[in-house]
């Protein structure tokens, strides 16, 4: 008995440390492999990285934005780029056994691969001291990467308003209005663009204190009743990246961000938070004054005119009398000066008023109507210029201040 007892019990022993052994075994977890690698066509990743490479600026505050951030989920790899004030992200399928991040240096990595074929390559990145090796058909590059927890995190639109619009929509809404948006960083309102997003229709508007456009949408409503100045860096970068086919674009945004959608990539961007100036009181009501014209021949003689102006105000000035518009410059410090005479249509008074070239040319070039009709009331009032051919779901309306001619 007590033999069989003791060998019992040893058994029992012998049997629980193996369960223990085996038990830790089973519990233990895997050791972090110290190496991290994914394979990816370098021309669909070149084209990816091409498109929201535009967000990163060259010494930037946060020496870690001059990265793109890799993150790697289920063969997804998810690339960001930020200067804090707008982050774009795109997406693409790579083969990828690990999960993992790191970022890494945008300049060198667009360099290199924009000189190389297209072709698989393998990134291989080392977890722990965060250097990168890019192997390919002719040869490997290694660059140092950085740790993926120090970039800046992306923020989320919550409590968010949605709107749906076209690619075709939103570039002509960015085309119309980015020109006329002001360089001066000590009135940050008008350095965006002002959206009025109302139930019957969406405006756009810009402008710099000289000029205003006011570019507005009915086929784009919703209720949030909010306006928005979204800035323009953002705008840009949207505009370069819309796709030439014509597709929807998601629009999120709430009082601090707004977020936009389209085909693989996401772009999230601070709002300014500023009071965008009462624009509707500086359009004036009455313009007794029209004069319709063609617009590519009126922009032609603005092109050479301007040629012939003084080049710090791009002084030209417009006399309209009877059916004719002739338009003059002169740079009395070079004594340059050049003439044309337009047929035109105009009612009203004869009148001669003063314009910054530069603003005008903006304008016209920015518009597509076979013709145009610039309304006036005085030579120092502001002139209306509106296509004289309009697109039913859109209304557009350019501002532009006269300048002081010398025999007024």
């Amino acid at each position: 008995m007590y033999a069989l007892f003791t060998h019992s019990k040893r058994v029992d022993k012998v049997h629980g440390i193996d369960f223990i052994v085996n038990f830790v075994r089973l519990v233990k977890p895997p050791q972090n492999q110290p190496f991290m690698k994914f394979i990816v066509s370098s021309a669909e990743l070149l084209k990816r990285l091409s498109n929201i490479n535009g967000v990163i600026t060259t010494n930037p505050v946060v020496p870690i934005l001059e990265n793109f951030l890799f993150e790697i989920s289920d063969g997804l790899l998810t690339i960001t780029a930020s200067d804090l004030q707008t982050s774009m992200i795109t997406e693409i399928d790579v083969e990828a056994k690990e999960d993992g991040s790191i970022a890494v240096p945008a300049r060198i990595l667009m360099d290199t691969l924009k000189n190389l074929p297209e072709q698989p390559v393998t990134f291989s990145i080392d977890k722990e001291t965060y250097s990168v090796e890019i192997n390919s058909d002719n040869g490997r590059y290694k660059l140092a990467g950085e740790n993926a927890t120090d970039f800046p995190k992306v923020p989320d639109v919550t409590d968010a308003y949605s709107v749906d619009l076209s690619t075709d929509v939103l570039s002509s809404a960015i085309n119309n209005s980015i020109f006329a948006t002001s360089n001066d960083e000590l009135r940050p309102a008008m350095t965006g663009v002002y959206v009025k997003l109302d139930d019957t229709n969406t405006t756009f508007v810009a402008t710099d204190g000289h000029r205003l456009v006011r570019y507005r949408r009915v086929d784009v409503a919703t209720d949030s009743g909010m306006s928005i100045i979204i800035p323009r860096k953002a705008l840009n970068l949207l505009k370069s990246t819309l796709p030439s086919e014509n597709s929807n674009v998601v629009m999120e945004y709430n009082a601090s961000n707004a977020y936009f959608h389209f085909n693989n990539i996401k772009m999230i961007c601070r709002l300014i938070d500023e009071r965008f100036p009462d624009y509707e009181n500086v359009i004036p009501s009455e313009n007794p004054i029209e004069m319709s014209i063609d617009r590519n021949e009126f922009l032609g003689s603005l092109k050479r005119i301007s040629i012939y102006a003084n080049k710090t105000t791009h002084q030209i000035r417009l006399k309209i009398t009877g059916s004719e518009l002739t338009i003059s410059a002169e740079d009395l410090d070079f004594s340059n000066e050049a003439k044309e005479t337009l047929a035109c249509e105009h009612e009203g008074e004869d009148l001669e008023i003063g314009f910054n070239a530069k603003f005008l040319v903006e304008m016209l070039t920015n518009l597509h109507s076979k013709s145009i009709t610039l309304q006036m009331s005085a030579p120092n009032r502001a002139g209306l210029i509106v296509p004289a051919e309009k697109d039913e779901n859109e209304d557009i309306l350019m501002l532009v201040m006269p300048v002081m001619l010398n025999n007024y």
